[in-house]
């Protein structure tokens, strides 16, 4: 299964995900590109949609791969190969630096912090896809220390082992398409995988903070 765009694989995702509507849930975006996914989601479910952005901590010899992954607060959750080989220093700092950045990135696309977003609520995860799932694990561990009271993770798409793994975490996992053998890499699963850009993710976080104040208008007034 291929999805046009993130757009398309949202509303895919929303319909696999609407038992969840009467839980009022919140739909927690991994940023960037979790976030035109969550979208379709945060509509379609009427729910509230808040940004997070896990930051990986790249090996010290080679950036890009990736040894362990956090955010803003809650747990370091590290990769398989684990940590304790590595300058405690070192890593101390590497830690502090990517929390650093996604509070950074957290105040630049504006919302409220997590805990008062999903504290006692069904939090859903959603990401464009995932391959090891290090940084969702990450953000997992993030909104369980924010208090939230289930957990589930939604994609669009996912290799089987990665979605067996975090349901032994979390209350459930949805995944549109569990493609054997998967294919490497999630831009594969996308006819369009463009660059989600800082702009579009505050435009449609902002659209979704209307639609929820309205809402709250609208019920208010029919109460």
């Amino acid at each position: 299964m291929r999805f046009d765009d993130r757009s398309v694989a949202g509303a895919a995702l929303a319909e696999r995900l609407s038992h969840l509507r009467s839980a009022a849930p919140v739909v927690v975006a991994l940023t960037r590109g979790g976030v035109p996914v969550g979208a379709m989601v945060a509509e379609t479910l009427d729910a509230p949609l808040v940004a997070l952005s896990p930051r990986k901590i790249g090996h010290p010899s080679q950036p890009e791969y990736a040894i362990a992954s956090v955010c803003e607060d809650g747990p370091v959750v590290a990769g398989d190969e684990g940590v304790d080989g590595f300058d405690a220093t070192w890593l101390a700092g590497a830690e502090r630096d990517a929390r650093r950045e996604a509070r950074r990135r957290r105040e630049a696309y504006g919302g409220p912090e997590l805990g008062s977003a999903v504290s006692g609520r069904l939090a859903v995860l959603v990401d464009d896809g995932l391959a090891t799932g290090l940084t969702m694990r990450a953000a997992v561990g993030a909104v369980v220390a924010a208090g939230a009271a289930r957990v589930v993770v939604a994609v669009p798409v996912a290799p089987r082992d990665t979605v067996e793994r975090l349901a032994t975490e979390v209350d459930e996992v949805v995944a549109v398409s569990v493609p054997e053998p998967f294919p490497g890499a999630i831009g594969h699963a996308y006819v369009r995988f463009d660059q989600v850009e800082d702009g579009e993710v505050r435009q449609l976080l902002s659209e979704a903070q209307r639609r929820e104040r309205a809402s709250a208008s609208r019920a208010t007034s029919s109460s």
